[in-house]
């Protein structure tokens, strides 16, 4: 009795032990999902249908903070749009979260990502959520955001993490569990395509926001992307991690990248990349692109005056089965049917000859109808 006594007080201490090392692990991410085989991801991406979409935010929100916050959610307003995006073919969205609004209310959150996923899964559409993001304001702020400048594109943008939060170690922590929070709630969810762990990394926003840049910020981001990885990786999701490829439009044959570039490529599941140039250009980054064996989609692309269009990269892209994200859907508060240029030579007085980007209207007509047209050919909608 004695021994049987010891041997089941012992084992009752071993599955306790045994418990408390698996709630350890979950919660400090003692194990966590590898980087993707190549046969994983070209298994996965041959089950996706042709990915078409844009990237996305309401056409009453100015940024990622208008869009989300409790005040400002438009359920109703999302769901109009994305039944206009669902009547063309459209069936993903590219869509930026932001850590403020975790930090701010966390289950108010994501119960309006699982609301705003519900919308889009009535209309077919599987987003890409953008967890991070280097583009545009450096000091992001909670609450009402500014209006827009008159006659300036994508005037009230932020990044994400915002200066101070980069500039500081001990904010590291809390960025780590947004990642690990966020893509957690939603890792089985199978009405997400993906994530997309920062949008172009160590952009310095000389354009626009030089003087509010943090100094040393290429660096800083540089040493944060690989852990932005594992911290999603942490969270075991069954959908593929990435982050675009960007600043390497022309380049003849991907030699000699960037750090950053060479992390994105060598971190990424799944291979994706941004491209405002012309359709030679285009078909050339592809070229080299898939020499790393992976599947490849585009999640930027097409800036009218720059040769980059629905009528030039659309049909290259189905012919080489490469998904095909455009920036902008509907005009609206972020005017980036404007071009990049405003910032210099804001257009108050007289509209650009060409839009920029944008597809419809904010009464959802479109732009120029043939791009609407071309749309629907190419993804079958009947």
């Amino acid at each position: 009795m004695k021994r049987n006594k010891f041997i089941f007080t012992t084992s009752i201490l071993l599955i306790s032990a045994v418990i408390a090392a698996a709630g350890l692990c979950a919660s400090d991410g003692c194990a966590q999902t590898p980087r993707w085989t190549e046969q994983k991801a070209n298994a996965w991406y041959a089950q996706q249908p042709w990915l078409v979409g844009s990237n996305y935010v309401p056409k009453s929100a100015i940024n990622q903070m208008e869009m989300w916050q409790e005040a400002t959610f438009d359920p109703a307003e999302i769901d109009k749009e994305f039944s206009w995006a669902e009547a063309m073919g459209m069936n993903t969205m590219r869509v930026f979260l932001h850590d403020l609004l975790w930090q701010q209310d966390s289950p108010g959150f994501q119960k309006r990502m699982d609301q705003f996923l519900a919308i889009a899964a009535r209309h077919r559409i599987r987003p890409m959520f953008v967890l991070f993001d280097s583009c545009w304001d450096p000091l992001p702020h909670l609450g009402p955001q500014r209006p827009p400048i008159p006659g300036v594109h994508n005037s009230g943008w932020v990044q994400s993490p915002g200066a101070a939060a980069l500039a500081d170690p001990s904010q590291y922590p809390r960025l780590k569990a947004y990642v690990r929070d966020v893509v957690g709630a939603f890792a089985k969810d199978e009405r997400i395509l993906a994530w997309d762990v920062w949008n172009e990394p160590g952009s310095d926003n000389a354009g626009s926001y030089a003087k509010e840049e943090l100094k040393g910020k290429t660096a800083r981001v540089t040493k944060l992307l690989p852990q932005a990885f594992a911290w999603a990786r942490e969270a075991n999701p069954t959908q593929p991690l990435t982050s675009g490829v960007w600043a390497v439009d022309t380049s003849p044959d991907g030699t000699n990248l960037g750090e950053l570039q060479q992390i994105q490529l060598r971190e990424s599941d799944i291979i994706t990349f941004h491209n405002y140039s012309w359709p030679e250009f285009f078909k050339r980054q592809i070229s080299w692109l898939k020499k790393y064996n992976r599947p490849v989609i585009c999640t930027e692309f097409m800036a009218r005056p720059m040769g980059s269009t629905f009528d030039t990269i659309l049909p290259i892209a189905k012919q080489e089965r490469v998904g095909a994200i455009n920036w902008g859907f509907v005009a609206g508060k972020t005017q980036t049917y404007l071009p990049w240029d405003s910032w210099e030579r804001p257009y108050v007085l007289s509209q650009p000859p060409v839009w920029f980007h944008e597809v419809l209207h904010p009464d959802g007509t479109p732009y120029r109808q043939a791009e609407v047209d071309l749309i629907r050919e190419l993804t079958e909608k009947k």
